[in-house]
């Protein structure tokens, strides 16, 4: 198996707060401080796309609220979770690590230039981005299928609440059955839940694999970089 050299991360809002606080910065400092020992452990050149579901799902707003109203609330809430990621990991050591957004608002981050995040990574910086593709009716699936293309990545880690694909909930169901392997197209036909079917058809279409894994699994993430997929689902064409 081959080491990866350049890979994104989706990284779910969900793990940023808890039931009593949307937001737990501890959990900032402790996502930042692995990620601190897996890039300097691994040279991964590393991109992560952060949701916002801890603070507002634009999806779950009301039948009555305006969908795209309710989308650039969701937008906004992964920009916050952008901000405490970048100071968690420039307070952990890595100072040059930078914020992009697709949603520009100078005085907080850079907006999103692929060229630019693309030398970003050439330059072995860490590039969070944030604020989904900047546009309503888009989830933070469909951003970050289409960011690894335009960043030219290798592979998706989508850090996920479950150890990978399963035919049904595993939380519900005793019996759902695990994927080890499968392919983009049996995911959408399946309609598997872990990621939407838009963003499977952009990876599709990109020939770019998605690896599915616990949140619990991060420190692993070294073991994925050398090319062990043997603890979550590995989804490719």
């Amino acid at each position: 198996m081959v080491k990866v050299k350049r890979a994104i991360l989706k990284i779910s809002g969900e793990l940023f707060g808890d039931q009593n606080n949307h937001i737990d910065f501890q959990k900032y400092d402790s996502v930042a401080k692995q990620l601190v020992e897996i890039t300097n452990k691994t040279k991964i050149q590393l991109a992560m796309v952060v949701g916002g579901g801890n603070i507002f799902r634009g999806r779950e707003a009301e039948s009555k609220v305006d969908h795209t109203e309710a989308d650039s609330m969701g937008m906004l809430a992964t920009i916050i979770n952008g901000i405490g990621l970048r100071e968690a990991l420039v307070r952990n050591g890595i100072g040059d690590t930078r914020l992009m957004t697709a949603v520009a608002i100078p005085g907080f981050a850079e907006p999103y230039i692929r060229a630019k995040g693309r030398h970003h990574l050439n330059n072995n910086r860490l590039v969070i981005i944030a604020g989904g593709l900047g546009m309503p009716g888009f989830s933070t699936d469909s951003a970050v299928a289409q960011y690894a293309s335009e960043l030219q990545c290798e592979i998706i880690f989508k850090a996920s609440t479950v150890d990978g694909v399963y035919d049904s909930d595993p939380r519900v169901n005793k019996n759902a059955k695990k994927y080890m392997k499968i392919t983009h197209k049996q995911a959408v036909d399946e309609k598997l839940k872990i990621m939407d079917a838009t963003a499977f058809t952009m990876c599709e279409r990109s020939n770019i694999p998605i690896f599915v894994f616990d949140i619990d699994d991060l420190h692993r993430l070294p073991e994925i970089i050398a090319g062990d997929y043997s603890f979550g689902t590995l989804i490719e064409g």
